[in-house]
C-alpha cells in the first residue's frame, strides 16, 4: 500500500477542486453528518484507489469535526460532563467496529441501514419542534445513554460508516430529549473521536494520502466552523432542513449500491 501511496500524484487544479469539495463537506457535516457523501466521491474520481480514497478522507475530515466542536463548544452547546463519557466511548466503538470489519462484510448492514434512515427521515419530518426555553438533559441524568449511544454508533462508523453523524443527533434527540443544536454538538463529540480512532487505523496501515489529506484540511477547518455558525445561529430549522437532505442523499446512495 505504501507504494500505493507514492505512485498517485494529482494536478494542481484537481487538488483545489478537492479543497473546494472539503469546505462544502465541512459545513455540511458540521450540520447534519453526511459530508463523507461529498468528498468520498470526488476522491475516487480523481483517481485515488477505494482504500487510499477512505483513508484520506478520514484524514482530513478529522480536521473538520475539529472546527466543528471548537464553535459548538465556544457557544455553549457541548456538555463537559458528557462528552468526558462519550469521547472515549465513541474512539473505542470505532477500534471495535474496526475490528470487525475484519471478520465481516459491510454489505450486509446496508438493508438495515436503509431501513432506519427511511424511519429516522420521517421522524425529522414530522417531529414537532423542542421548545427553545427546556434546559435539555444533563450529564447526571443522561451519562449512560449517551455513552452506549457513543460506543454503538462509534462501532458503526468504524465498520460501515455512512450517515454515522445524522444518526448520532438523532439518537441523542431521540433518546436523551435534546433539542436538535444541542444534539448536534453533542454528536461532534462522538463523530471526532471516531474519526481520530480511524484515522489511526488507516495511518498504521498506510492509506492515508497526507499530499491531499492536508490540504483539504484547511478546507474542512473553515468549512465545519463556518457549518456549525449556520446551526448555532439558525437553530433547530436549519438543522432540521439540512438532515433531512442529508437523509434523502443517503437513501438515495445506499439504495443505489443495494439494488443497482
Amino acid at each position: 500500500m505504501c507504494d500505493q501511496v507514492v505512485a498517485v500524484e494529482l494536478s494542481p487544479g484537481t487538488l483545489a477542486i478537492l479543497c473546494a469539495v472539503s469546505l462544502l463537506a465541512g459545513a455540511v457535516d458540521a450540520i447534519a453528518g453526511g459530508g463523507g457523501l461529498l468528498t468520498v466521491p470526488a476522491l475516487l474520481a480523481a483517481g485515488l484507489p477505494p482504500q487510499l480514497a477512505l483513508g484520506t478522507n478520514k484524514g482530513q475530515s478529522v480536521f473538520g469535526a475539529l472546527a466543528a466542536l471548537a464553535r459548538y463548544a465556544r457557544s455553549g452547546l457541548v456538555d463537559r460532563r458528557l462528552a468526558v463519557l462519550t469521547f472515549p466511548a465513541g474512539g473505542a466503538g470505532a477500534l471495535l467496529g474496526a475490528a470487525l470489519l475484519l471478520r465481516l462484510d459491510p454489505s450486509l448492514l446496508r438493508p438495515l441501514v436503509l431501513t432506519l434512515l427511511v424511519i429516522a427521515g420521517a421522524v425529522v419530518a414530522f417531529r414537532r419542534p423542542a421548545s427553545q426555553g427546556v434546559e435539555p438533559p444533563r450529564a447526571r441524568h443522561g451519562g449512560a445513554a449517551a455513552g452506549g449511544i457513543a460506543l454503538a454508533i462509534g462501532a458503526y462508523d468504524g465498520f460501515f460508516g455512512p450517515g454515522t453523524g445524522t444518526f448520532l443527533l438523532l439518537a441523542f434527540v431521540g433518546v436523551l430529549g435534546l433539542t436538535m443544536p444541542r444534539a448536534t454538538a453533542e454528536a461532534k463529540v462522538v463523530n471526532f473521536a471516531s474519526n481520530l480512532a480511524a484515522l489511526g487505523i488507516f495511518a498504521h496501515r498506510g492509506t492515508v494520502l497526507w499530499s491531499v489529506a492536508l490540504p483539504m484540511a484547511a478546507g474542512q477547518l473553515v468549512g465545519g466552523w463556518l457549518g456549525a455558525h449556520l446551526a448555532v445561529r439558525g437553530g433547530e430549522r436549519i438543522i432540521r432542513r439540512a438532515v433531512l437532505a442529508i437523509v434523502i442523499a443517503l437513501v438515495v446512495k445506499l439504495g443505489r449500491d443495494l439494488f443497482g
